[in-house]
């Protein structure tokens, strides 16, 4: 559990890599077990090239306005620019407010993967938002579900003290997948913890509720027509 950190100073950065994974990115506010609540900001690109603060895979968050622009893919080159994260607590991305984006290589290369994982340009934020998630493992996420536009590592808030408006935050995987994908499992119950008394259980009873919309052999679309 990470509590609240002071601000860190932002500064810009330049980035140049290709694209590994394109995930939604949310921020998910919890109280207790009564209410978890997803709010859908833009997109995650999972980036294996370099910036001017590391060689290794980084993380770029992207806004929803930006992806339909440009339709991003897994096997894109792209530059840009983005800004260091204030606070290490509350985003997942490495860099995040993204700017002067720009495609040097559009990947051709016809994935032949059957899904599962789900391989392709991601919908909008509309779709996750009418499709609900549940809670995914982390292990899968890291794994077998990484590449999947469905998979999802969230911010998470955690109203702690409600009078006082004092939160807490961490870090959630989760799933926007079909319910009958031969991948999926839930993980490991979450607590919920809450000022002077025990943490509350999510044990996968609001999974029902935040997905009941859907059912076990659904049709995915992407788009009002595009079936997948």
């Amino acid at each position: 559990m990470i509590k609240h950190k002071f601000e860190i100073p932002s500064s810009k950065i330049n980035w140049e890599g290709r694209i590994i994974s394109i995930q939604p990115r949310t921020r998910v506010w919890r109280y207790v077990t009564d209410n978890r609540t997803h709010y859908h900001l833009g997109y995650n690109l999972f980036i294996e090239g370099e910036s001017c603060y590391s060689d290794e895979n980084f993380s770029v968050a992207i806004s929803d306005k930006q992806q339909s622009k440009g339709l991003f893919r897994i096997g894109d080159m792209l530059k840009g620019t983005a800004w260091t994260k204030k606070y290490e607590a509350r985003e997942f991305a490495d860099f995040y407010r993204a700017g002067s984006l720009r495609l040097l290589d559009r990947a051709n290369e016809i994935f032949e993967v059957k899904p599962p994982p789900w391989i392709m340009v991601p919908p909008s934020m509309q779709t996750y938002e009418e499709r609900g998630a549940r809670m995914l493992s982390k292990n899968l996420w890291k794994t077998k579900c990484f590449q999947c536009i469905w998979a999802n590592m969230a911010n998470v808030e955690i109203q702690w003290d409600f009078d006082r408006d004092i939160k807490k935050y961490r870090f959630e995987t989760f799933c926007y997948g079909p319910k009958s994908c031969k991948f999926y499992k839930m993980g490991r119950p979450r607590a919920v913890p809450y000022k002077n008394r025990d943490s509350a259980l999510d044990d996968g009873y609001l999974d029902e509720l935040c997905t009941e919309g859907r059912n076990d052999d659904e049709y995915l679309y992407c788009g009002d027509n595009d079936r997948f």
